[in-house]
């Protein structure tokens, strides 16, 4: 069996993390979580690719290119959760087992952010756990992944 490759993506504004709004977003610089990430990957034995846009379109292109490519996708789509259509229907379009991560409670938030257009098509959603959210969404994907082959 083959090792198992997982798109990890993250949205808009998240290169600023570690210093944009620690109190919400925690002191974690993306560089740390995305390092965390691979050493929790080789623990996992699955190979993973780490991208971060603040533009919509790139972020639909790379979902539409992992088609061929990964096994999963862990997504924090970050404000866009909330607004993209688009996000959601490149998801659905290429049907990738998808959890969806966030840093913080979204529905501990302000109200525009308790609707996800993304929560409805992926396997599930974490959220609330700090740069934590990542590694248990990894964990989870790879779980389902290998449970369903």
């Amino acid at each position: 069996m083959s090792r198992l490759s997982i798109l990890v993506l993250h949205g808009p504004n998240l290169n600023l993390l570690g210093q944009r709004e620690p109190g919400i977003y925690g002191s974690v610089t993306l560089e740390k979580i995305n390092q965390q990430l691979l050493s929790l990957a080789e623990k996992l034995q699955c190979d993973i690719a780490c991208y971060q846009s603040n533009h919509e379109g790139n972020l639909v292109d790379t979902i539409q290119e992992a088609l061929d490519c990964h096994d999963g996708i862990v997504i924090n789509a970050a404000a866009y959760t909330h607004t993209s259509v688009a996000i959601r229907d490149a998801l659905a379009a290429v049907a990738i087992p998808a959890v969806e991560v966030h840093l913080s409670n979204i529905y501990r938030r302000e109200d525009f952010r308790h609707h996800s257009f993304i929560a409805p098509i992926v396997v599930g959603q974490i959220s609330g756990f700090g740069a934590q959210s990542y590694s248990l969404g990894l964990q989870a994907l790879v779980n389902h992944l290998q449970t369903q082959t």
